[in-house]
């Protein structure tokens, strides 16, 4: 039997998320208040966001 450890589930900061998509950590806040990205609390400052769930807000704009 192999022993395969779990994926872990990566989650990245407002200022991290912010740096690589160069949009604002308060237009990612607004974003959370909308319900339109999820974010996960740990304790009552730290926020993070799942990568995968920033990239989804990223949509090609179609060109003609």
């Amino acid at each position: 039997m192999t022993n395969t450890p779990k994926s872990r589930r990566q989650f990245e900061s407002l200022a991290d998320a912010a740096d690589r998509t160069g949009l604002s950590i308060r237009t990612f806040r607004r974003r959370i208040a909308a319900g339109e990205l999820p974010a996960y609390r740990s304790g009552t400052r730290v926020l993070r966001v799942d990568p995968a769930d920033v990239d989804r807000l990223m949509v090609l704009v179609p060109t003609a």
